[in-house]
């Protein structure tokens, strides 16, 4: 099960997901090529090789300064989002007509995290798209 926690060092980070690390482009080009081979797409009217499932990538970086003694930690997060399509136009039906609500329903949740993010509010509803 995933769990989203902070974490003092990078941030929000999500647990149990797997982790590489890596020290070249190489590595990282291999892995960026892995993930892609795991994405799902989908024939729409609007979209022949439309996105049927979400991506996030993290990269968590570590730099050392040597001559001040100074560790520097960053994260960078690539997020690439199912594509959202309007019902009337892309013709989906049947289990692809659920697939486009089941879409369009988590990313209107997304826009309300960001909403309640940005306003700062208490409570993030991370878990409404279930």
């Amino acid at each position: 099960q995933l769990t989203i926690m902070h974490d003092d060092a990078w941030g929000t980070v999500v647990n149990n997901v797997s982790t590489y690390e890596v020290t070249s482009m190489e590595q990282i080009n291999l892995l960026m090529a892995k993930a892609a081979k795991q994405r799902a797409v989908g024939y729409t009217d609007m979209n022949a090789a439309s996105s049927r499932s979400h991506s996030i990538f993290a990269l968590y970086l570590t730099g050392v300064n040597e001559a001040l003694g100074s560790e520097l930690h960053g994260a960078l997060h690539l997020v690439d989002l199912a594509g959202s399509e309007r019902l009337d136009r892309s013709g989906a039906t049947g289990e692809r007509l659920k697939e486009t609500q089941s879409i369009n329903k988590s990313l209107s949740s997304l826009a309300t995290v960001f909403s309640a993010k940005a306003a700062r509010q208490a409570h993030v509803p991370f878990r409404d798209s279930k």
